[in-house]
């Protein structure tokens, strides 16, 4: 029994990390006979999760939406401000989050009823916090064009530049960048035959058309220095600061949006990465402890000209 569970949720996991698997393919990965991955793929949907199959050729499973949220352990208010915590989160600025919250992002709202992917959008619409204050992308868009990188399946959509009508283009999709509270998809565009970044908040109905690609090389570092270039959008900072307090206190306060290391029973050294220094200023404000900035001089001028500024306001108001 305990390999038999095993075994589903290992199939779970897979079928979470595909737009589709040929059964046979799938079948191989787990090292099962088709008709083992035919009962274990019941076994699923027994358990509530809508596992879609197609016969012939091309035939295969897929892990689709369902009428009813799947066992994830969530209820749907919960489900819910995860979704949105999960895309505020993508949004932070803060360096080696973007990629894992987008894909938590994806799995989630992938297997979310459509009644609570409007309620997803509809609440990060009207919510504005530190990390998001860019424009607002629906979940529906945001994942049809995650997906379509993670398949390597050309993507079509209409696309509105600015000050121009929309057009449609087709693209090989390659990435899906947050920089500077914007969402960005960075691909190769078909129709103009060169590389290009398109502002997520701006292109509407992307649809995928089955057609997989092999992907071409990116004229650049990586996709975040492709979109840096294409838009100027600053370089991110990374900020050191000696905090003279307990390492667990500053953990509890900064989480994972900062590497915290221990340097003695009362002091730690912390590291964040951000996009803006606003968001370092108000972390370290909520530590309630004494500190000394490390680096880089930006941040050390930004935190004096804060400083100066609640000591002015105090000062009037007294």
């Amino acid at each position: 029994m305990a390999n038999t569970s095993s075994r589903t949720l290992r199939l779970l996991s897979l079928l979470q990390t595909h737009r589709h698997w040929p059964g046979l393919e799938l079948a191989d990965r787990l090292g099962i006979s088709e008709r083992t991955l035919r009962r274990d793929v019941e076994r699923l949907r027994e358990l509530g999760y809508p596992v879609g199959a197609a016969r012939g050729t091309d035939g295969g499973y897929q892990l689709a939406p369902g009428a009813v949220l799947p066992p994830l352990l969530l209820d749907d208010e919960e489900a819910v401000a995860l979704a949105v915590g999960v895309g505020d989160a993508a949004q932070s600025g803060i360096a080696g989050m973007e990629e894992a919250s987008l894909r938590a992002l994806t799995k989630l709202v992938r297997v979310l009823p459509p009644r609570l992917r409007t309620r997803v959008d509809a609440l990060r619409a009207v919510t504005v916090s530190a990390g998001t204050s860019g424009p607002v992308v629906g979940a529906g868009v945001l994942t049809a064009v995650a997906q379509a990188c993670r398949d390597e399946e050309r993507l079509r959509f209409a696309y509105a530049a600015r000050g121009a009508a929309p057009t449609e283009r087709e693209v090989e999709p390659h990435r899906v960048v947050a920089l500077g509270g914007r969402w960005y998809l960075v691909a190769y565009d078909l129709g103009r035959h060169d590389w290009r970044s398109f502002r997520l908040d701006r292109l509407t109905g992307p649809r995928a058309t089955g057609a997989r690609f092999r992907p071409r090389a990116l004229p650049a570092e990586d996709a975040v220095s492709f979109v840096r270039t294409a838009s100027g959008a600053p370089a991110p900072y990374t900020v050191e600061v000696l905090v003279h307090a307990p390492s667990s206190r500053v953990r509890q306060v900064v989480g994972h949006w900062g590497t915290v290391e221990q340097l003695a029973q009362d002091s730690c050294r912390l590291t964040m990465t951000s996009t803006t220094l606003d968001w370092p200023t108000q972390a370290l404000g909520n530590l309630g402890a004494e500190f000394e900035v490390l680096g880089p001089p930006e941040f050390a001028a930004h935190v004096r000209e804060w400083g100066a500024r609640f000591v002015r306001g105090a000062g009037a108001s007294a």
